[in-house]
């Protein structure tokens, strides 16, 4: 039997300060620095800054699926245990199957954003990084890769280590974000910052037409607010400090990104914030000058490695658990002999992560969530439904606020942003759904499982 702070192979020493640090260094990252243009130019004006509020809306009511989930279940793979343990009893592990199948692609895609992001405000501080057209260079390129290369051999490293360097990260992720917040706010035009499109709410107006789009951007921003939940296996008193670090995170990181968008617009025009590649250093170069901007830009390069380094952290433990399950290839449910981290999950998504990084944002982002909303979140709030029927036992240290409230706003919202992503997403997401499905039945086949063979029930978290 497993003790209190080692389950699996892996050591229970992340505590709460150090998984709210994990999430919020996820979340943040480069995502809103290099995503701003793009919801100020989406949604055509100010009113971009309440498209943040929204999307933190449905990040907090999938937040707290998340929170009970995890919870109830801490282990590592978060998503894929909830998912086999939801579905086994009428699908057997179809459902765990397409999660694993999808989060090896979804989650080194997000990953790869952060590498384009961080090239971009690289090429303000080193020439021939990006283009006049704030395009990648061939250069810029080859350094991407040279990040992911660098942030694997972070990783590289057992838990405990870890876990230090991410608080690190952490604090330059704070720094960086309030420092473009106070630049922005020491030189801040409220007329400028709150002078909203004409007729922008009203029936058809600018906010409510670039909203879809504008909820993507956002709801890609806030990803990471789940980190931990892979990490269930590794967190102290999991049942307490995973809800907590879920909501904390949510909660601060949407005041941060308010703080935010409302400073740049308020420090500079919105129709030149729209075709920025580099917004924040521009902000800093208006307001405090050349030198400076330089300076700080440093500091949101850094942020940017962090949110690589904590996705790569939290995701490399997914494809582990359903390796052990035997649903996945068996290679991927080996730790390190001595630093116990997966090593071959964490390898195969750095590649994916190089991969990615060679396409465009909008590219890459429309791709990464349209696959995510299906095979993650829409199957996730059908899970929580789902457990508290056929387990009404399981031990639950936290219970869903106004359960089932937040269930249904965090479905409204996903299908929503799912509906609003380009059409060439839709089909990519669908058509790797149906050979997931083709290849769960090949697997099924050999191992003469469901839907060829006995459902194997077994209910791992019930006491």
């Amino acid at each position: 039997m497993t003790s209190p702070t080692q389950v699996a192979g892996f050591e229970r020493r992340i505590g709460p300060v150090q998984a709210t640090a994990i999430n919020m260094t996820q979340m943040c990252g480069i995502g809103p620095f290099v995503t701003i243009p793009a919801m100020v130019a989406t949604m055509q004006g100010p009113q971009a800054m309440f498209g943040w509020v929204v999307g933190a809306i449905i990040a907090l009511a999938d937040g707290l699926i998340w929170a009970e989930l995890g919870a109830a279940m801490p282990g590592a793979g978060g998503t894929y245990l909830y998912l086999r343990e939801a579905f086994q009893y009428r699908t057997g592990r179809l459902m765990p199957f397409l999660f694993a199948w999808s989060a090896v692609l979804f989650i080194p895609l997000i990953m790869s954003t952060g590498v384009i992001g961080l090239i971009s405000y690289l090429g303000y501080l080193v020439p021939g990084v990006v283009d006049g057209s704030g395009d990648t260079t061939l250069l810029g390129h080859v350094i991407g890769i040279a990040v992911v290369v660098l942030v694997v051999f972070a990783l590289y490293r057992k838990i405990g280590e870890i876990g230090k360097l991410t608080t690190v990260l952490f604090g330059v992720m704070l720094f960086s974000v309030l420092a473009v917040v106070l630049a922005a706010f020491t030189h801040f035009n409220a007329g400028q910052a709150f002078g909203f499109t004409q007729g922008a709410f009203g029936g058809g107006g600018a906010f409510w037409s670039g909203l879809g789009a504008g909820l993507i951007i956002a709801i890609y921003d806030y990803l990471g607010y789940n980190t931990t939940a892979y990490l269930g296996a590794e967190i102290r008193d999991p049942g307490r400090n995973l809800p907590r670090s879920i909501v904390y995170s949510v909660l601060g990181i949407m005041a941060l990104y308010f703080l935010l968008q409302v400073g740049v617009l308020g420090a500079v025009p919105w129709a030149e914030i729209k075709d920025s590649t580099s917004v924040a250093s521009l902000v800093l170069e208006r307001t405090w000058g050349s030198t400076t901007a330089r300076v700080l830009t440093v500091a949101i390069v850094v942020t940017a490695f962090g949110s690589i380094f904590a996705g790569l952290l939290g995701g490399s433990r997914v494809p582990y658990e359903a390796a052990r399950d035997k649903l996945f290839l068996p290679w991927f449910g080996r730790l390190h002999p001595r630093l116990n981290f997966p090593t071959v999950g964490l390898l195969t998504m750095g590649v994916i992560t190089a991969a990615g990084s060679l396409f465009s944002l909008t590219d890459v982002i429309n791709m990464a969530l349209a696959v995510l909303v299906v095979v993650q979140s829409l199957a996730q709030a059908a899970a929580i439904v789902v457990l508290r029927r056929r387990q009404p036992e399981l031990k639950r240290p936290y219970k869903q606020w106004l359960y089932p409230v937040p269930t249904i706003i965090a479905v409204a919202g996903w299908v929503y942003i799912f509906v609003s992503a380009t059409a060439l997403s839709m089909w990519l997401t669908l058509g790797w759904i149906v050979l997931g499905v083709l290849a769960f039945l090949v697997w099924a086949r050999a191992e003469r499982t469901w839907p060829f063979g006995e459902k194997e029930i077994q209910e791992a978290f019930v006491q």
